[in-house]
């Protein structure tokens, strides 16, 4: 075939496109460095008690609105809310110390949740006013075999830890629920990843990381087998809720999303329990301590306990000196 100037330019062009687009996909690395300031843990407890349940979020409005899963924020037993929830944002440098890397908390507060999709939305309180944002990607954009991250917190590993691997499947009505469209990933997730990100090569959420499979029915265990909401799920039910969030490109064919209800999980494998905006540049990151969720909540409802106590007292000293006058 002869190769005339008209059709070497448009040759040329095209090696150049797909060169460009390459070349997009950012690394490990730089989406570590962009995202992680975006992502929380969650924490949520009974007052007066320890227990309770871990997890991650994602901010994804500058004014403090965070997505997360359902099971990190609501109480099994009583299918509401915690009524003691809390969001720590990163540190500038994860040390494993936790009083140190836990250090900037703030409440929050349940806006809406979804048992069946596995999905809530929480409200910072007395957050900064410009938070960094991630933005939601197009899931069904995603095909099997794409690389992905996700940034999280498994117990008995390092607080904001990274995982790469790549989409390995993609299911519909997940767990005969109706809406429910999932990835599955062999990227490394534990209880404490759910409801953090799974992150695209160019640092969009396209999944919310929410059920891994543990042990097969003869005692087995599974590994390499964890799930993701859509993306396209979670924008679907953002906007029944009435909520804008930053999102890169709209679904094609964004998914239709169950009404929000609260009824019992239905059974399947295990749940765990677990920017577009300008941050910092990408940083080596020290290996972080190990923690125990158990123990942190415990730390955390302690830390509280006294805050509390040593507040009591304070308003009755006051209280006491005001009567003296």
């Amino acid at each position: 075939m002869r190769v005339t100037p008209a059709l070497y330019g448009i040759l040329a062009s095209a090696m150049l496109w797909g060169a460009s687009a390459h070349a997009a996909e950012l690394t490990p690395q730089q989406i570590y460095g962009d995202a992680s300031p975006a992502v929380v843990m969650v924490l949520g407890y009974s007052g007066g008690s320890a227990k309770g349940s871990g997890g991650t979020g994602s901010i994804i409005r500058r004014d403090g609105l965070v997505l997360t899963n359902a099971h990190v924020v609501v109480e099994e037993k009583t299918g509401k809310p915690y009524p003691k929830l809390f969001a720590y944002v990163k540190p500038e440098r994860v040390t494993g110390n936790h009083q140190k890397d836990l250090s900037r908390g703030y409440k929050a507060s349940v806006v809406a949740f979804s048992q069946p999709l596995d999905l809530a939305l929480l409200k910072l309180e007395g957050a900064p006013a410009s938070l960094p944002v991630l933005e939601l990607g197009a899931s069904d954009r995603v095909r099997i075999g794409d690389r992905v991250v996700a940034i999280g917190h498994p117990e008995q590993g390092g607080l904001w830890t990274l995982t790469t691997g790549v989409i390995s499947a993609e299911f519909e009505d997940f767990q005969n629920t109706k809406g429910k469209h999932v990835f599955q990933t062999e990227t490394g997730l534990n209880r404490g990843n759910s409801g953090g990100p799974l992150l695209d090569t160019q640092g969009r959420i396209i999944g919310v990381n929410t059920a891994i499979a543990r042990l097969a029915p003869d005692g087995m265990p599974i590994t390499s087998i964890s799930f993701s909401l859509k993306s396209g799920v979670a924008l679907a039910w953002l906007r029944q809720q009435g909520v804008t969030a930053e999102y890169a490109s709209v679904p094609r064919e964004a998914p239709t999303a169950p009404k929000p209800s609260t009824p019992a999980s239905s059974s399947g494998p295990k749940a765990g329990t677990s920017p577009s905006s300008q941050t910092p540049a990408p940083q080596v990151q020290t290996p972080a301590r190990p923690y125990n969720l158990d123990q942190l909540l415990s730390e955390r409802s302690k830390a509280e306990a006294e805050m509390e106590d040593m507040m009591r007292e304070m308003r009755q000293g006051l209280r006491e000196r005001a009567g003296r006058r």
